[in-house]
């Protein structure tokens, strides 16, 4: 049992590492850093002040805390959805379930190197709201504050898992990422009040990664202890287990019906 356990995690740690270097060979020092460091800056300006504007408000947490978290959807929903439908155009698929290796590990290694990197990005862009937007952080557990950004990007990453797989049967994922990105921004609670939402965008709201961690870091942030909201946390990360589930059942049908149907050269 142990040895199959140690060559589970010796594949989980393994395949999360190949897979991110695989997705992000090609890029230079300069591009990673004009997205993760000046792209977070700039749509954070963006909403701050169009928001600020809009609302009246006079104190900018509310964008600023709402802008950071939604960096997490970065690297959660293109970095994860793109390493796994990155398989399929980059001809490996067949490799891929070729191997006896366990279905499980390689499909949740995925998402591991992109869950730091989304919690390197929510950082950023908190710095940005501190050294910008003069972001009070003096009331902070960091402790909790720390948890609640693992749990937002692990979230993130769950929903990231299942539109990777919806890759695998579609020829355009990206525009799905774009739409789904984007939606999250009205729709999470990081840009406009949930209870301000209608009915309907409130259901939606309580469907999606983010609101939860979004609603728990703004309490963390304005001295709320952990216990206050350990609530919103077990919602987030049932959001990110359920989002991740549905995405193994669909990774696993579809290599059943590729296998049947011999396609799984097709890419």
């Amino acid at each position: 049992m142990f040895r199959t356990l140690n060559t589970n995690i010796r594949i989980f740690l393994q395949g999360a590492y190949l897979s991110y270097v695989a997705l992000f060979a090609w890029i230079q020092p300069a591009h990673y850093l004009a997205t993760k460091v000046m792209g977070p800056f700039f749509y954070m300006i963006f909403f701050v002040l169009m928001g600020a504007y809009i609302s009246g408000r006079n104190d900018a947490s509310f964008y600023v805390i709402g802008n950071a978290m939604q960096a997490a959807a970065l690297s959660g929903i293109y970095g994860v959805s793109m390493s796994i439908d990155g398989d399929r155009w980059g001809g490996t698929l067949i490799y891929l379930f070729g191997t006896p290796a366990n279905r499980l590990a390689l499909f949740l290694g995925r998402a591991f190197m992109h869950l730091l990197d989304g919690i390197l990005g929510v950082i950023i862009g908190l710095v940005w709201g501190v050294l910008i937007f003069k972001l009070d952080l003096s009331q902070t557990n960091f402790l909790a504050l720390a948890l609640v950004i693992t749990t937002t990007v692990f979230s993130t990453a769950g929903m990231g898992l299942m539109l990777g797989c919806l890759g695998l049967i579609t020829r355009n994922v990206m525009l799905v990422n774009n739409t789904i990105f984007f939606l999250l921004l009205v729709f999470s609670g990081a840009n406009v009040e949930v209870s301000s939402l209608p009915a309907w965008a409130q259901t939606i709201s309580s469907m999606v990664p983010l609101t939860r961690g979004i609603a728990a870091a703004r309490l963390v942030i304005d001295g709320q202890s952990l216990a206050m909201v350990w609530p919103l946390l077990q919602g987030e990360f049932l959001v990110g287990v359920i989002y991740a589930a549905i995405g193994f059942l669909m990774f696993r049908q579809f290599e059943i019906i590729a296998i049947r149907r011999g396609t799984l050269e097709a890419f």
